[in-house]
């Protein structure tokens, strides 16, 4: 886009002062567009889950959800990369990094044999207390990426959260189920049937949240469910 060249003298002291730069490394400028320099994209543990039916992810839900498929953008590592990024998007209010990695990771889903009958995705709500304090869902800004660029539509109120429940950081996976057992509500069954619905979310630990929400979508007739998260743990 042209810019005038007063703009574009303004837009240079403000990066002179308030230099836009890696969300990670902290000390290089990415590219136009982009959040996270070069290097650091390309150091980021990209797990190709997308391209192995049997991944780490879905054995995680083999007996507790009958999926279609399942798949992460990244391995969660503590300490690494990608926790800082999504420790920007939960925590330093940059709902960007969901929007440019549902994007990135939608570009890549569109084309794989798994997930290209995707119908339509849903990210996992937030309690609106929750979300009024963080400002948004940090799930739904992936869903939008997501939506953007597989070109199909996210349905960000199909799923409620009726319970403000405690953090699940610190509990085991039998303690994170009981937190979340009856935290949530489908409220718009009825369209999604027969459909293939991409469930989503930031990361996955013990996969509790997920198995909680798919439980309520599993309630409706003919649908085929599949995962889709930034982060995988796989400790």
């Amino acid at each position: 886009m042209y810019l005038h060249p007063i703009l574009e003298g303004l837009e240079h002291c403000f990066s002179l002062f308030y230099p836009n730069l890696c969300l990670v490394c902290e000390s290089k400028k990415p590219t136009r567009g982009e959040i996270i320099c070069f290097s650091c994209q390309h150091k980021l543990p990209k797990t190709d889950f997308h391209l192995d039916p049997e991944n780490a992810l879905i054995e995680r839900f083999w007996g507790r959800l009958p999926l279609h498929a399942a798949t992460s953008l990244f391995y969660f590592i503590k300490g690494g990369r990608a926790q800082q990024l999504i420790h920007q998007l939960k925590y330093n209010h940059k709902p960007a990094v969901g929007m440019r990695f549902g994007q990135t990771y939608g570009s890549i889903l569109k084309d794989s044999p798994l997930f290209q009958s995707v119908d339509c995705i849903i990210p996992v709500p937030l309690h609106p207390r929750k979300q009024h304090q963080r400002g948004y869902n940090q799930s739904e800004t992936f869903a939008r990426g997501l939506s953007m660029s597989m070109g199909k539509p996210h349905y960000p109120h199909a799923l409620e959260r009726l319970t403000f429940t405690q953090t699940q950081t610190r509990k085991n996976r039998i303690e994170r189920m009981n937190n979340v057992m009856e935290a949530f509500r489908l409220r718009s069954g009825k369209a999604l049937e027969g459909k293939h619905v991409l469930l989503v979310d930031d990361v996955v630990t013990t996969g509790a949240t997920l198995e909680a929400c798919g439980m309520q979508l599993l309630s409706v007739e003919n649908l085929t469910l599949s995962l889709a998260t930034i982060g995988f743990a796989s400790g």
